[in-house]
């Protein structure tokens, strides 16, 4: 059969625009060019697309994808007259060559994760890689995300939702209700970022009014939680809304939290136990778990689904859900793959596999009543 192509869209304007390149370079690395050919998309800080139309001064397996601004890039013949003429000419593809692409959207946080990307690839009736828009914005949420998982009896750390309007007009009556209600200590997190950006522990009443004004300086609406003993817990998932979950794996932290520097930097003290030392009694529900979670957070093709053990009780609590997850050469979605018995060739083969289902089926409805 000839080859498709998988267009990777990698980089863009969030704050985990590094991780994102880092992880554009696992499928540059992985992908299997016997199937496939690569067309790589660079989105710069500022949002501006741009083809990577030459490689071949590229490393063979780079750890991070450059994104080169430098070159000119080709205009459309024409003025775009529909999202999928639009899509092509961002690309810097011909519209007539998008019947032959698979678009898969490595770009992590805001403006890749959260469903707007998503809606242009379905505005323009293409295959890609991942949940749909629905179930993209849902995930990249927080908020959102709790409030189905506990609506469907899946248990969450106790939380206090707070916005930018609430923060302006009541600072203070916004901090007593949250100690009152969770006590202390506390997390604070931007509600729609990744990567641990911008989380702060307080452990004291006088610091939380800074942890806020810090996660409302990423996000406009910041989620407050109770700070448990925990262990940590992650399960990799692939499949349709039913989806099979990985082998379950342990973050071992040698810090107060998983914070960005203990995810990525060359000197954490953190480390993964793959599998995870639980009981099989355990793991099994951990892993029934995030086949529930998938299947009410309405995702599709891929997520890690991220877990808190409270360590005094045994209690499991859903801490988050990530829709494009991390692909670097430490992330855990294909480490987790890689132990249930899936190499990474393999595994992008079977997403893009899953995103090619997913389109045969939406392109099959019907489009007049």
């Amino acid at each position: 059969m000839a080859k498709k192509t998988l267009v990777m869209i990698y980089g863009g304007r969030s704050t985990e625009h590094n991780v994102a390149c880092r992880s554009a370079a696992f499928v540059y690395r992985s992908l299997d060019r016997t199937k496939y050919d690569l067309h790589l998309v660079a989105i710069d800080k500022g949002g501006d697309w741009y083809p990577q139309t030459e490689t071949s001064g590229w490393e063979a397996a780079p750890l991070s994808l450059p994104v080169d601004c430098d070159r000119p890039r080709k205009l459309a013949s024409h003025q775009p007259l529909n999202p999928r003429e639009a899509l092509a000419a961002l690309c810097g593809l011909e519209t007539t060559a998008l019947s032959d692409c698979i678009f898969f959207p490595m770009i992590h946080g805001l403006s890749g994760e959260d469903g707007t990307l998503q809606g242009l690839f379905e505005l323009a009736g293409v295959p890609f890689v991942g949940p749909d828009t629905l179930g993209s914005a849902v995930g990249m949420d927080k908020v959102v995300a709790k409030r189905l998982a506990a609506s469907a009896g899946i248990p969450v750390v106790p939380f206090v939702e707070v916005n930018e309007e609430m923060w302006s007009e009541g600072k203070d009556s916004i901090c007593r209700r949250a100690v009152d209600l969770l006590g202390l200590p506390l997390f604070v997190k931007p509600a729609r970022l990744g990567s641990s950006v911008g989380i702060k522990k307080v452990k004291t009443a006088d610091e939380l009014p800074a942890a806020i004004e810090q996660a409302l300086a990423f996000d406009d609406k910041v989620l407050i939680e109770i700070g448990l003993e925990v262990r940590e817990v992650e399960c990799a998932m692939l499949g349709t809304t039913r989806a099979k979950p990985s082998v379950v794996g342990e973050v071992i932290l040698n810090a107060e939290f998983y914070s960005y520097e203990e995810k990525y930097a060359k000197d954490s003290r953190a480390s993964t136990r793959v599998p995870a030392d639980l009981t099989p009694e355990l793991t099994t529900e951990i892993q029934k778990l995030s086949i529930r979670l998938f299947e009410v957070l309405s995702l599709y093709g891929m997520a890690r689904v991220d877990w808190f053990l409270e360590k005094k009780t045994g209690q499991i609590y859903f801490n988050e859900v990530n829709t494009i997850p991390g692909f670097t050469e430490v992330s855990h979605y294909p480490l987790f793959w890689s132990k249930s018995g899936k190499d990474a060739a393999g595994l992008l083969s079977d997403l893009i596999d899953l995103a090619m289902r997913r389109a045969q089926v939406k392109g099959a409805l019907k489009r007049e009543a």
